[in-house]
């Protein structure tokens, strides 16, 4: 009997060492799981649509921009800002089960010796460079705006199943807040939200019916959603609406030595509701960073008239919660807005699930909680959140028929929510708020 005893233990942590080991690539009989794949208990609109992918490398330069790291006393030189962005599309090259892509990124941040530049590879599902689907139909745009620091691979888990779905996806690199070139805050808060603005219009321009471009008349810039997170939500929330109050811009002006760049991004600046684009149909913000911070006011917030996802951790120790992003939730009451929140979560509910690469012997445990959740398994938020963006984007972008999705008791422990599997709706909640509510 003891026997049998040692040989159950020994079992159960063998299969334990090879999970924690390669948590985003494991193989189950002939299939092979990567980031971003459902699990089996993964809500309904989780599983990847019915277009194959295709993903290119962009590089995009916005002229003439404020070099605000370079900026002294009063005098602010112009550069012209290098951005290099990812995109994923439908595709008319099968890329199934058996079509394997390796992305590569790296651990650590620029300039701190203890957490060097290393390089690492993780695997998705999308054919680089592969052709555009044949078609005359055009797809509507999402944008997305990684963390500080961050780079545009950090939510491939996403990227990839929204391009099923029929999406033309972009994600960000966002010059001097990646972790290859890690700078100076001033740059993150300056350029976010302009970033942004920037992709959209020249994503719209470059893949114009006139343009030559592999994917001219196949984009849909009419109806664009952005997507942020922490940093990138900050951004995002600003690019939508919602102005930066005096405190915020005070603070960039003490930490610039009184620079006044970012007052164009502010709620009274005359020119700021003029940059606003119209086409931005829908936000997702994930754990958006500012509030606890002043960056937003009431006046502000009611700038925000589009209709806005949160995504939060309950336990957020970044952002904050109760006075950080359901703050903003409750102060957005001119838009539509959901606010669903990961109970015991802190401030990761949006990246992949830490790699095989985040687990070896001396390294920081950062670059394993960059990605990481204490409480949650990262792949289920993963799927959670690829459940419930799809609905809303389906929603706000295609006119699809997601409300039931959305129209769920405020607790997931009461009753299993719609589009769930019994039982499997637990530590959840969702609030929703119209125009005019608090």
């Amino acid at each position: 009997m003891k026997n049998l005893v040692r040989q159950f233990i020994f079992v159960l942590g063998v299969a334990f060492l090879s999970i924690q080991t390669n948590p985003v690539c494991a193989q189950i009989g002939d299939v092979e799981f990567v980031i971003g794949d459902a699990l089996p208990d993964a809500p309904a609109l989780s599983a990847r649509g019915n277009y194959h992918i295709g993903v290119q490398t962009l590089n995009l330069i916005n002229k003439n921009q404020i070099d605000i790291l370079n900026a002294k006393e009063g005098n602010e030189p112009l550069y012209d800002r290098p951005l290099t962005v990812e995109v994923w599309y439908p595709s008319s090259i099968d890329s199934s089960l058996a079509s394997i892509i390796e992305y590569e990124d790296v651990l650590g941040v620029a300039g701190n010796p203890e957490r060097p530049l290393i390089p690492f590879t993780f695997k998705g599902r999308a054919i680089r460079d592969a052709s555009p689907i044949e078609t005359d139909d055009s797809f509507p745009l999402v944008v997305v705006s990684h963390g500080y620091v961050g780079s545009r691979f950090l939510m491939t888990y996403l990227t990839e199943n929204l391009a099923s779905k029929g999406y033309i996806v972009v994600a960000i690199d966002h010059t001097e807040s990646t972790f290859k070139d890690a700078a100076g805050f001033q740059s993150t808060l300056l350029n976010r939200s302009k970033d942004i603005l920037f992709v959209v219009n020249e994503i719209a321009d470059l893949t114009s019916r006139d343009k030559q471009h592999s994917l001219s008349g196949k984009v849909d810039a009419d109806r664009t959603a952005v997507i942020g997170y922490s940093m990138g939500g900050y951004g995002a929330l600003n690019a939508a609406g919602a102005g930066y109050s005096d405190i915020a811009l005070n603070f960039f002006k003490g930490i610039t030595g009184g620079s006044t760049a970012l007052e164009s991004r502010g709620t009274l600046n005359k020119s700021y509701k003029k940059s606003l684009d119209p086409r931005i149909k829908a936000v997702v913000a994930f754990a958006p960073w500012g509030m606890e911070r002043g960056v937003w006011d009431n006046e502000g917030l009611k700038g925000l008239k589009t209709p806005v996802f949160f995504i939060a951790g309950s336990e957020d120790d970044i952002s904050g919660y109760e006075k950080g992003i359901k703050a903003i939730y409750e102060g957005a009451i001119n838009a539509n807005r959901y606010l669903l929140t990961y109970d015991n979560a802190r401030h990761n509910v949006a990246p992949n699930p830490p790699q095989a690469a985040t687990m070896k012997d001396g390294l920081h445990i950062d670059e394993y909680y960059r990605y990481a959740e204490p409480s949650w398994d990262e792949r289920r938020i993963n799927n959670i959140n690829q459940h419930f963006i799809t609905a809303f984007l389906g929603i706000h972008l295609k006119g699809e028929e997601h409300d039931a999705y959305l129209n769920l008791k405020e607790d997931s422990n009461e009753k299993t929510w719609f589009g769930f599997i019994p039982r499997s709706s637990t530590g959840l909640s969702l609030l929703y708020a119209t125009v005019g509510e608090k």
